[in-house]
């Protein structure tokens, strides 16, 4: 019995140590816009956590949608934040927090309603609301960037 205790304590050490030596991944999926200077999708060593930089409202072209409408631009930022989040076998329920800029409070109740039709009702991210007085882009309404933690580790990158 003690033997067996000691052999299983002398390999926690070791699973933990090959964990730590992993680098994280990154990946930039082909259907979102090319960045400039960070990376939209970023896999931590241990293959499930997945964190994915701030969407705005651009399609893969690059060209912005819903200039002036906030319910378009939030639609669209949800639709970045599955592609992202697809690119390494995830999904909106995946994410455990996430963080939304908006450049005006008023539009809070129009973020709920789109919020609602993305997000899992049953159970909804940590979430953190910031109002800012600009975005990277002062046509941006919304940006949200997002942590997610998926069922089954990445074994390779998809869409990169």
């Amino acid at each position: 019995m003690l033997a067996r205790t000691i052999a299983l304590l002398l390999l926690v050490p070791c699973s933990t140590a090959a964990a730590q030596g992993a680098a994280p991944q990154f990946i930039n999926p082909a259907n979102l816009v090319k960045p400039n200077g960070y990376t939209h999708v970023v896999v931590a060593p241990d293959g499930r956590t997945v964190y994915v930089a701030g969407q705005v409202a651009l399609d893969s072209a690059g060209q912005l949608v819903g200039a002036g409408d906030f319910r378009a631009q939030a639609d669209q930022v949800f639709r970045n934040l599955r592609r992202a989040l697809a690119s390494v076998g995830g999904d909106l329920q995946d994410v455990v927090k996430s963080t939304t800029f908006i450049t005006d409070l008023e539009q809070l109740p129009s973020l709920r309603e789109v919020r609602a039709r993305h997000l899992p009702s049953s159970h909804p991210p940590a979430s953190t609301l910031v109002v800012v007085s600009s975005l990277a882009r002062r046509d941006f309404l919304i940006e949200i960037e997002a942590v997610a933690v998926l069922r089954r580790a990445v074994r390779h990158t998809v869409g990169e």
